[in-house]
């Protein structure tokens, strides 16, 4: 466990409060979630869900009426707050929970001052938004319950780093996957893939896995849960262009050449 300072912000008004717990432990493998908000109209009915599980999770509720009918007032509240955590709280990892791209802005903002923001949204988001998070998470891929282990019990593995992913807790389960033919279709997927194997390489086209995991964390917003895979090395061989070969306990990859027949 990363000894890192987490905020959490949540839109109640565009998230659905039965994902809180699955989210709480995706951050705790970061660090302490040492601020833990949520913003909407607290005397809507819409929100009766969020209010049984906030003093149970020790979430904040930060009251925003709607000032205009049909328009709330959250997100607004929501950025302010976090520009002000940005400039007095020491915290390193910002996490918005909503689907809403009036997000973008903030998020751009946080990341220019070199912090890393965690987005949490449903498959709805708008790619703007997605992409601009170092990483977003979409809800439909998270389980409703989830079983908490107890302290001392359990441990990230060693080889997560050098495997170039974030060790996935028990209770952040994969539920669906895409399969290979499917990945090899995604114009978009394979291209991240291969110019991060490829810029990571060495003379025979051998890359370290950790290399290749920090180099698409630097590019793109980029989660292998997102495809069904709860690690980047899984992803890769379900593809099966990418060669995977392990030396001691470091995982290296290479995209596959192809062969020359003879004319």
């Amino acid at each position: 466990m990363q000894n890192v300072r987490v905020a959490l912000f949540i839109d109640a008004d565009n998230s659905p409060s039965r994902k809180i717990e699955a989210i709480l432990a995706e951050l705790a493998v970061l660090g302490v979630v040492s601020i833990r908000r949520a913003y909407g109209n607290w005397k809507s009915p819409r929100l009766e869900s969020w209010v049984q599980v906030l003093h149970e999770h020790a979430i904040q509720p930060i009251q925003q009426f709607d000032l205009v009918k049909g328009k709330n007032a959250t997100d607004m509240a929501m950025a302010i707050d976090a520009m002000d955590v940005l400039h007095g709280k020491p915290v390193e990892v910002f996490c918005l929970v909503s689907s809403d791209c009036d997000f973008t802005p903030l998020v751009t903002r946080l990341r220019a001052e070199g912090k890393q923001v965690i987005g949490f949204g449903e498959r709805k988001s708008p790619e703007p938004y997605v992409n601009a998070c170092s990483r977003f998470v979409y809800l439909e891929e998270m389980p409703v319950e989830v079983t908490i282990q107890p302290l001392g019990t359990s441990a990230i593995p060693a080889e997560a780093e050098a495997q170039g992913v974030v060790c996935v807790p028990p209770a952040v389960a994969v539920i669906s996957r895409r399969p290979g033919h499917e990945l090899k279709g995604d114009s978009k997927l394979m291209n991240l893939l291969r110019n991060a194997v490829t810029f990571a390489a060495d003379d025979d086209g051998w890359a370290q896995l950790s290399l290749v995991g920090a180099r698409i964390a630097n590019q793109a917003s980029f989660d292998p849960r997102n495809y069904g895979y709860a690690r980047l090395v899984d992803l890769l061989t379900a593809i099966d262009l990418f060669e995977i070969k392990r030396v001691g306990h470091h995982p290296l990859v290479r995209y596959k050449r192809r062969s020359v027949t003879p004319g």
